[in-house]
């Protein structure tokens, strides 16, 4: 990879990015595919289905394509699961999630429930969702679970998640505890459409009766949520369709 190349794709992934080194291994060639489309250079027409496959899955790949050989080298941002609130469902989340691969943040700026002692070897931030958010921002590549029950500490956090367009907005609470929450987004204008994508009551419908069988529903509605979200890649071809 050339000086120029991996520069380009640092600031990509500084800046919490997804992008693609795609290397012609024919030609010894290798171009950075982001997939915001930012700066894109043309890819050859038969690559688009395997970019967004490989940009969906996280998984790196080696395709033919007419007898030439790339190989799809891919690079996602570290996956954020932010819990807004230092909850018995927390802890369990943080015991459940340390082998998936996701960075789990509790924020709580209770100080009465985030307890380091709550959540050992856990980033706990004893502070409002705005403060940390401030310096922390949400992105695409986040999780927002919002669980505290408290509309002062969730609404915000939740505006904010469906703003950044976070892969995952949940919150915790009754269908009727979640209408007055709609009212109170729209009211802060956050539009009805966005809004539509909360999963309320939070989690898979599986029957949860407890804070760890909760736990396990949310952590499954969020790796599903990440698996099947949507890739903004839509492909520059180049010219005439041609595959080189």
């Amino acid at each position: 990879m050339d000086q120029q190349l991996l520069s380009e794709l640092n600031e990509v992934r500084g800046a919490r990015k997804a992008a693609i080194v795609l290397k012609d291994i024919t030609a010894g060639t290798s171009l950075l595919i982001r997939e915001d489309g930012e700066h894109n250079v043309n890819v050859p027409a038969g690559l688009i289905e395997d970019i967004q496959a490989v940009f969906k899955s996280g998984k790196s790949r080696m395709v033919n394509l007419d007898g030439e050989e790339y190989f799809l080298n891919v690079y996602l941002p570290p996956t954020r699961m932010v819990v807004i609130g230092a909850v018995h469902i927390s802890q369990c989340l943080a015991s459940i999630t340390r082998d998936t691969g996701f960075e789990l943040e509790i924020i709580d700026p209770r100080t009465a429930f985030a307890t380091p002692e709550r959540f050992v070897g856990v980033s706990l931030s004893v502070d409002w969702p705005e403060t940390v958010f401030a310096e922390k921002p949400l992105d695409p590549y986040c999780a927002l679970i919002a669980v505290t029950h408290d509309p002062k500490i969730d609404d915000f956090a939740i505006a904010a998640a469906l703003e950044a367009e976070c892969f995952y907005v949940g919150a915790l609470g009754s269908r009727k505890t979640h209408a007055k929450r709609v009212a109170r987004l729209l009211e802060q204008g956050i539009g009805q459409e966005k809004i539509d994508t909360i999963h309320a009551p939070i989690g898979l419908n599986i029957g949860a009766a407890n804070p760890a069988e909760i736990a396990v529903a949310i952590l499954a509605q969020v790796i599903g949520a990440f698996r099947q979200r949507g890739v903004t890649f839509q492909g520059q071809v180049m010219g005439d369709g041609a595959n080189r």
